[in-house]
């Protein structure tokens, strides 16, 4: 070998390495030996050279251990030149071992060096550790050094080619699944951001992702930002417009208008079009044109992920439709429950109001529904108007809105303000009157649920009052609802067990003392024999619509009783049982009355039905039609508590009754030397309608002396005997017979 073509190892320890500006980044070169002049001659021969265009930069250790720490720190190494006898004769060996096991640094290229051609590892180790090319430094000349280190660089360039290309399908196809799920489009936007700045290495801060349309539904001609991080990220939701930086405006409506990539100098714009009104942009501040890899990478991505993109606006439109209402476009039941889940989770002190439009129903019937519709957008583009962006809206039933917000904005003077004006509906101008129900959050909830459920049970009971258009929940509202439930359900309950009794008061002619009947009265003992108050639990038996199997019960126990009293040798005895208005106006009611007296054979003329002036009054037509059904069944009809409702005198007397029934209120104004007015009234009214009037309540000889006085011919009250059960109510008329 000509000398001259060997490398000399001269004493270069004071020579630096010459750095020059590069706009490629350099090849990196990891120089291990133990031996300085090695260093120093290394880095005479490859200092200034640009291999394929691109300088290199020397890192040097001096032993396997600098080796070590100089990988950790440049993961990125390309070629290491190592030799291979340092501490120990298999100390080089080991750092390769090190280099491809440990760090799992396929790509770099390694050269083993070494002086002492003895210590030259064998063929299949050099196989097993990956190791590019051995040789001796008595072997590299200049231009051998320079040849190895260029194919050394090459083969790692073409290798790390494959790798990327790898991960970046990988990344792509990974990318492209989880994608996917992504259902909201501002979730999916983070994801796609968060994909793309893995596969092109670039930071999350200048990616901007933004489509064609508001992410509201509200505007779709507009480009939107829906995903963007570090300094963009307030921009969200926002329109493209107000992003403050006009060069990246500029680049995302340029691709748009082109409806194709951009791949500029130093940004780089995406495209995605999923449907001809469906489009997207994404802006990459790549800060340098993408290589032709990257390039090719990014186009693979953009195809992959537009189907995602399809998917996730035909989910988005789908979640837009189960969350707000089609007429009025707020936010539906469900969204303002999740609106208030939120809430009650972080403790936002805010109030709740539901806002419940009076008589809708009757605007409905009386100008079609066309006209409810439109009043209820007007109403719903007034509360948007008015109350946004401060408060949260939505439609929570047919007519009732819900508001959410400060106090400030949310309370009956204000909220009762905004319907002071009509509502230009069509032709007309409809005034609107709303009844609120309130909730302060200020006290801790589990859920949007229990929150919404306060505020309607103050706008019931606001919707009860007869004093006041609004309510603000308190807690004892609650617990009295709890209690109506609670009571609710124990009546089901022992209804179905068979607890409720049947209790009978005797009826008493004025005149001659004699029994002339009874009235049945449905009676709820508990297990400690305590009877709960029918003034209690029957409403709440109405209420709950218990009261129609209830009530058909009671019937078929009255016949029945009177049957046995009847074989009992009490004949000819009136059977008085009450009548909810729930039962009343069931279509099937005279069929079932009919049918009880026919199954217990009793005398239709023996069985009057009480019902009270508020069944009366209630759509005559139906009411009329009905009670002549009865008559002509021979039923007796008796209007129960007379004179506490608000009869029409005229309806009173087209109505086919047989009685009047004086409630025990103006019985017991009867007293010594002064009241009775309005019972003689009744009375009076009775005699000129030539129908029997019947007083209940009757406790003193005096109250009955002044009635039978007026002509009152039957009684009922503790006078003669109070309400007993069916065994008692026997002995008590053999009793009174044998007296």
């Amino acid at each position: 070998m000509n000398n001259d073509n060997l490398l000399r190892w001269t004493d270069d320890a004071d020579q630096t390495e010459a750095h020059r500006p590069f706009s490629d980044p350099p090849w990196k070169l990891l120089v291990v030996d133990d031996d300085p002049e090695v260093h120093s001659v290394t880095r005479f021969v490859l200092n200034d050279l640009r291999i394929f265009d691109r300088p290199l930069h020397l890192v040097h250790a001096h032993n396997a251990q600098e080796a070590r720490v100089q990988l950790r720190q440049h993961p990125d190494v390309a070629v290491a030149l190592l030799d291979v006898v340092m501490e120990t004769a298999q100390s080089g060996l080991e750092l390769v071992g090190y280099i491809r096991n440990e760090l799992k640094l396929a790509e770099c290229r390694i050269i083993l060096r070494t002086g002492q051609p003895g210590y030259a590892p064998e063929l299949t180790v050099i196989n097993s550790y990956d190791i590019n090319d051995y040789r001796t430094k008595a072997e590299l000349t200049h231009t051998r050094l320079i040849t190895m280190v260029s194919t050394a660089l090459r083969a790692y360039e073409q290798l790390r080619i494959i790798a990327e290309n790898r991960r970046g399908l990988e990344l792509i196809i990974n990318a492209a699944s989880e994608l996917m799920e992504r259902h909201a489009i501002t979730s999916f936007a983070e994801g796609l951001l968060t994909q793309l700045a893995a596969l092109l290495k670039l930071p999350l801060d200048g990616l901007v992702c933004t489509q064609r349309g508001s992410p509201f539904g509200v505007d779709s001609d507009r480009c939107y930002v829906v995903g963007a991080a570090g300094q963009y990220a307030p921009y969200i939701a926002q329109p493209l417009a107000r992003l403050p930086n006009p060069r990246i405006v500029s680049a995302i409506l340029d691709g748009v208008s082109k409806h194709q990539h951009v791949f500029a100098a130093d940004y780089t714009v995406l495209y995605l079009k999923a449907a001809p009104h469906q489009e997207a942009a994404i802006f990459l501040n790549s800060g340098h044109e993408l290589a032709a890899l990257d390039r090719a990478l990014v186009e693979v991505f953009a195809a992959n992920i537009t189907a995602c993109f399809r998917n996730v606006k035909l989910v988005e439109r789908l979640n837009y439709t189960a969350y707000h209402d089609p007429l009025t476009q707020l936010p539906n039941r469900l969204r303002f429950v999740a609106d208030l889940d939120q809430v009650a989770r972080e403790r936002v002190e805010a109030v709740v109001a539901l806002l419940d439009i009076a008589h809708f129903a009757e605007l409905n019937d009386g100008l079609g529904e066309d006209v409810g519709n439109l009043l209820l957008v007007a109403v719903a583009e007034r509360l948007r108007t008015r109350l946004e962006p401060a408060c949260w809206l939505a439609r929570i039933g047919a007519d009732v809105f819900g508001v959410l917000g400060p106090e400030a904005q949310v309370n009956p003077a204000r909220l009762l303000a905004l319907f002071h004006d009509p509502f230009q509906v069509g032709d007309y101008q409809l005034p609107v009157t709303i009844t609120l129900g309130l909730c302060r959050t200020r006290d801790p909830v589990d859920s949007g649920l229990t929150l919404l459920k306060r505020t309607n049970i103050a706008l019931n009971r606001a919707k009860h009052s007869l004093s006041t258009r609004h309510e603000y929940y308190l807690a004892e509202m609650e617990d009295n609802t709890r209690w109506r439930v609670e009571i609710i359900r124990r009546l089901r309950l022992d209804f179905e067990r068979g607890k409720l009794q049947l209790w009978y008061q005797p009826q008493i002619a004025l005149a001659t003392g004699q029994v002339i009947g009874m009235e049945a009265l449905l009676r709820w003992p508990d297990e400690h024999g305590f009877v709960q108050p029918p003034d209690v639990f029957i409403p709440l038996a109405e209420y709950s619509g218990l009261i129609i199997p209830m009530g058909a019960w009671v019937l078929e126990q009255a016949c029945a009783q009177h049957a046995r009293l009847t074989a009992a040798g009490f004949a000819a005895l009136k059977m008085a049982v009450n009548v909810s208005v729930l039962q009343f106006r069931r279509a099937n009611f005279v069929e079932q009355v009919a049918h009880t007296l026919a199954q217990r054979q009793m005398p239709p003329d023996l069985l009057e039905l009480e019902i009270t002036e508020s069944i009366a009054m209630d759509e005559p037509r139906v009411v009329l039609d009905s009670l002549d059904a009865l008559k002509r069944l021979g039923v007796l009809i008796a209007i129960d508590d007379f004179g506490t409702g608000y009869s029409s005198l005229g309806h009173l007397q087209s109505l086919p009754i047989d009685c009047l029934k004086i409630d025990r209120v103006f019985v017991k104004e009867i007293k010594p030397g002064e009241g009775g007015m309005l019972a003689e009234t009744i009375v009076q009214l009775s005699e000129k309608l030539g129908v029997t009037s019947v007083a209940e309540g009757v406790e003193t000889p005096e109250q009955a002396e002044f009635l039978r006085g007026l002509g009152c011919r039957v009684a009922q009250g503790y006078l003669y005997a109070p309400a007993m059960p069916a065994n008692r109510l026997v002995a008590w008329l053999r009793a009174r017979d044998a007296s």
